[in-house]
């Protein structure tokens, strides 16, 4: 439905509590098709910001190259009813794109697209070699800085944001977008594209952690995720796997530690179990 015929939101009250105002906006919620080489290769549903670094993170997510210099050409095409991306890849990269095109069975952007077997969906990760760069300390500071780089989650209240911390907590870069999937593949393509090392520094998510997030983070060189919402248990599994050090629920007041490899939080006062152990 066009904007201009979204009927105004109000509030209504269920207790005598005071009536907050309604959000300033919406949340952008548009398609966005990634073409390659002339080829239609997916359709996202997404917020239209940070396109280029939209392309490289989700290019890379999908393994069709694996630095931001194999991408030739980037083109944004804005259409009446959402937006088509198109990406030059070299010729030596032709084949495996064929071979996702072929093995394409459903669009979404969850990171099961077009793999065919279970062996397929759960391959092996490269280990997390780099030692991480983060403590207790420095996931409060990024909390507490979180709202700040999240402009569009203030106005609309629906948005998902990424964000580069580094070793103090603070952030270096953020992304947002109605995808939480989305959003980490723009920091990524973001960090690729300033040739940022994802080493350095952590990512913060303002999501549910699932298993392809910490697959993207995997993937793309950063050792350490924390997450504001908790892990699933296939995500955890694939953190262990990985050597990722894995961090969810995090608030204020302390956070799950959910895989710790490299022993950085040994130190750490805590209370209670984690992950069901």
């Amino acid at each position: 439905m066009p904007a201009e015929r979204i009927p105004p939101a109000f509030r209504i009250a269920f207790t005598n509590a005071a009536v907050r105002a309604p959000p300033e906006a919406l949340a952008q919620e548009h398609p966005i098709a990634f073409e390659y080489n002339g080829l239609g290769y997916a359709v996202m549903l997404g917020t239209p910001d940070d396109l280029e670094d939209f392309a490289v993170g989700f290019t890379t997510a999908e393994g069709l190259v694996s630095r931001a210099e194999d991408i030739i050409a980037i083109s944004i095409a804005p259409l009446e009813r959402g937006t088509i991306i198109r990406i030059t890849l070299p010729d030596t990269h032709a084949a495996p794109l064929r071979e996702r095109l072929r093995l394409r069975l459903v669009e979404g952007s969850c990171g099961l697209c077009g793999l065919e077997t279970i062996d397929e969906v759960l391959r092996p990760l490269p280990p997390v070699t780099a030692r991480p760069v983060i403590n207790a300390a420095a996931i409060t500071a990024a909390l507490d800085a979180l709202r700040a780089h999240q402009p569009l989650g203030r106005a609309t209240g629906a948005m998902h944001a990424a964000a580069f911390c580094d070793g103090d907590g603070r952030i270096i870069a953020a992304r947002e977008d109605v995808g939480r999937h989305n959003a980490l593949d723009k920091l990524i393509g973001h960090l690729m594209v300033e040739e940022l090392d994802p080493a350095s520094g952590f990512v913060l998510l303002s999501a549910r952690c699932s298993y392809e997030l910490v697959e993207k983070a995997v993937r793309a060189g950063v050792p350490s995720l924390v997450t504001i919402s908790a892990a699933s248990d296939l995500a955890v599994a694939r953190a262990c796997e990985a050597g990722l050090t894995l961090i969810a629920l995090a608030r204020s007041d302390g956070a799950l530690v959910m895989n710790d490899p490299f022993a950085i939080f040994d130190d750490t006062p805590r209370k209670g179990k984690t992950h069901g152990r």
